[in-house]
């Protein structure tokens, strides 16, 4: 295994104040554009938010002012983007048909997989990265903040900039038998479910995250502390919000018109 995928690791403490040279960023973007991409349409694109830009600051409460978000060097957002090949399209006299679901989730494909080539490049010149969850959250402010047109929507944030030490250690993962299926899903047996997680709920650190939340068990921190159904059912709304204002669910009003017609 390439050895920077598998020493891996979250870092969200970097050296504040730090600045990436931009002949850095260049060569990380550089690799960002040689992923995998639908039709070769490269349906993305990526703003850079360097430290010193005052804009950056203005991104921090976008995501919680968490220390990844804060301490960066750089944010570097990843938007699904069907403006652009749109715009492309127009201008040569055809018409593009992508202001839709399907069209918005091969784009965040697009995005993803160009955010991951970041990453990766980003670890093998000795920088540090954390993924921001918190991008879907306040994607509003986003698009706002950095100027985003319809067709373009924010889908990841990318923390990047030079680790601080301590380095944090790697996290586990589930075992392989537990993520990978044969020709078929097969669905979990209830011991095979207590096999999977045996190791992550014996360990320290959620005997620590047991005691801090006064909860009796892993499963019980996720859905009642991090990731709550009331935070999910409001983020989606506000998410898909964004969703129709950028354009990205033009077909709903279009088959509204066709069924009127």
């Amino acid at each position: 295994m390439i050895p920077t995928i598998r020493d891996h690791r979250s870092v969200r403490n970097f050296e504040s104040g730090r600045t990436i040279p931009e002949t850095l960023i260049d060569r990380l973007l550089e690799a960002a554009v040689r992923a995998s991409t639908v039709g070769n349409m490269q349906l993305y694109s990526i703003i850079v938010t360097q430290a010193d830009s005052p804009v950056f600051g203005e991104l921090g409460p976008c995501h919680f002012n968490q220390p990844a978000a804060v301490s960066a060097g750089a944010l570097v957002t990843f938007c699904a983007d069907v403006h652009r090949f749109g715009r492309w399209c127009r201008q040569r006299g055809a018409e593009p048909g992508y202001d839709n679901l399907q069209w918005f989730v091969n784009a965040v494909i697009d995005a993803l997989l160009a955010s991951q080539n970041f990453s990766l490049e980003a670890e093998a010149n000795g920088l540090g990265i954390c993924y921001l969850g918190t991008t879907t959250y306040h994607a509003a402010e986003i698009v706002r903040i950095l100027r985003l047109p319809r067709g373009v929507v924010p889908v990841t944030t990318v923390a990047v900039g030079y680790p601080a030490e301590p380095q944090p250690p790697l996290t586990d993962r589930l075992p392989l038998e537990a993520v990978v299926h044969r020709e078929t899903y097969r669905d979990y047996t209830p011991e095979e479910i207590d096999r999977f997680w045996a190791a992550r709920e014996a360990s320290e650190e959620t005997a620590r995250l047991l005691k801090e939340n006064d909860l009796p068990n892993l499963a019980r921190i996720f859905t009642e502390r991090r990731y709550t159904t009331a935070d999910n059912l409001h983020f989606s709304r506000a998410y898909l919000d964004v969703l129709r204002q950028q354009g990205m669910f033009e077909f709903e009003l279009k088959d509204r018109e066709e069924k009127t017609e």
